[in-house]
């Protein structure tokens, strides 16, 4: 009998959904946010940009409620001895403006004979530009994006195959489907990781096995659906914390 504990550690397949050429249509809900704390004894927060002091990065991680409600179904399927480590949710336009530069300036130095348009197009690979244009929706700016790996039951990351934010090939969520016997370990928690969260409802950025995306225009584009639900959100920054949004 096919159940979902069984279905959790299933290979993860191709995603031959062809994305929407068109742009989905952002209806705003005004969904609050959530600022996740670690009451749950299987979510540890690890603030990423925060700890690398990158400027007005935050020391919090938050969500649109519907994502974190996703989030805590996904956590109903993962096994008892597995636990979510967050890294970044909400990312405000100017750590997205710091991190795209960043990357951009790592593929100069990693690719010196590409051309201008070329950095350009690898770079955003990795890191979405910094853009609240709908049609470029940069993901963690609506709080429907969360990067996270899974980690044992004290909260310890385990082995996914890759660091967080590597540039590497080996940062695509299937690519050891394909390479299994390189790192069956890593391939196995991919799985475990994948199926929790798109089974409640996230989709995944192929390219990046820890990133999935909920109610955005990126969400959106992969299922097919004509709007997305989380526009753009500027939050007002003081000593790392938000202290007001607003849905722009």
């Amino acid at each position: 009998m096919w159940t979902i504990q069984y279905a959790v550690f299933q290979p993860i397949e191709p995603d031959n959904r062809s994305m929407k050429e068109s742009t989905p249509a952002v209806r705003e809900n005004g969904e609050p946010f959530i600022q996740i704390r670690e009451d749950h004894p299987r979510i540890f927060i690890e603030p990423i940009y925060y700890r690398q002091k990158i400027p007005n990065s935050l020391r919090a991680i938050y969500l649109r409620e519907g994502a974190y409600e996703r989030l805590t179904q996904a956590l109903l399927l993962l096994p008892n001895n597995y636990s979510f480590i967050l890294y970044d949710g909400y990312r405000p336009f100017q750590v997205q403006q710091y991190l795209f530069s960043h990357f951009s300036i790592q593929m100069k130095q990693r690719f010196p004979h590409f051309t201008e348009q070329e950095i350009d197009k690898e770079t955003r690979k990795y890191v979405a530009f910094p853009s609240i244009d709908h049609a470029h929706l940069a993901p963690h700016l609506t709080g429907g994006a969360i990067d996270m790996t899974l980690g044992d039951v004290n909260g310890h990351a385990l082995d996914l195959g890759t660091g967080f934010d590597e540039i590497s090939e080996k940062s695509a969520t299937r690519y050891f489907e394909q390479h299994p016997e390189e790192n069956r370990e890593a391939c196995e928690h991919r799985r475990l990781l994948y199926n929790c969260m798109t089974i409640a409802g996230f989709t995944n950025y192929a390219e990046e096995w820890w990133h999935y995306d909920f109610n955005n225009v990126s969400w959106a584009r992969r299922v097919g659906a004509q709007e997305a639900t989380y526009g753009a959100v500027e939050g007002k920054i003081k000593n790392n914390e938000v202290k007001e949004f607003r849905f722009l």
